[in-house]
């Protein structure tokens, strides 16, 4: 592992280059979000989230020669055979539109008894574009999709994937309490508990308890 601490995060999406900054900060990583090293956008061409994911990576790191952290995630719906799944991004068509998204899935929703989502997550992170063994973590966070949205915060599906242990939707959870049950807050512990047994706890301290206290 690079002993700067400086990776790139492939992604260009606000919310997440939030959270994923978040989580970096108390770990002593500088994590640089793509845009900001006017990097070209990198396409999603797979059908897997994993093959995504780590193709976003490799490409990043060969462009910057820095270890690179890429994710893919998406919602998933049993009952319409997985979708939006790789695509829920542009489930509605392009460009990518959150409010359109939501309509769109309520929408094939309708009617239908089985409401069960869950939202997956799945992280790369490559020391160097040809990394022979990446660091891949996940995490699901099960839901069910609700009849309306509710709520301001989050992004993405989050007004409409509802959390039935906490009784709200995802974007009426405080920022905390939605780090600590999501998907990708799942699929970070999951990253610590590799990135410390791969470079030991004297180079990357573990930090599992401040994820949920990270601004």
């Amino acid at each position: 592992m690079s002993t700067s601490y400086k990776w790139v995060l492939a992604s260009r999406n606000p919310g997440k280059v939030r959270e994923f900054q978040a989580w970096a900060k108390p770990w002593g990583i500088d994590l640089i979000a793509a845009p900001d090293l006017a990097l070209p956008e990198v396409d999603e061409p797979y059908a897997t989230f994993l093959e995504n994911a780590l193709h976003k990576a490799r490409v990043i790191s060969k462009l910057t020669g820095l270890p690179t952290l890429a994710d893919d995630s998406g919602l998933c719906v049993p009952a319409l055979g997985g979708k939006p799944g790789v695509y829920s991004a542009r489930f509605a068509g392009e460009p990518s539109d959150d409010a359109r998204n939501n309509r769109a899935l309520l929408e094939a929703m309708r009617g239908l008894e089985d409401r069960r989502a869950y939202y997956y997550a799945i992280l790369v992170m490559c020391e160097h574009a040809d990394d022979p063994q990446p660091c891949i973590a996940q995490g699901e966070w099960w839901g069910r999709i609700a009849e309306a949205p509710n709520g301001k915060g989050g992004f993405g599906y989050d007004p409409i994937f509802f959390d039935e242990a906490a009784g709200l939707t995802a974007a009426q959870l405080p920022s905390a309490a939605k780090r600590a049950r999501s998907h990708r807050g799942k699929a970070l512990n999951d990253l610590e508990r590799l990135l410390v047994a791969r470079y030991g706890i004297s180079q990357v301290p573990v930090v599992s308890s401040l994820l949920v206290e990270a601004g």
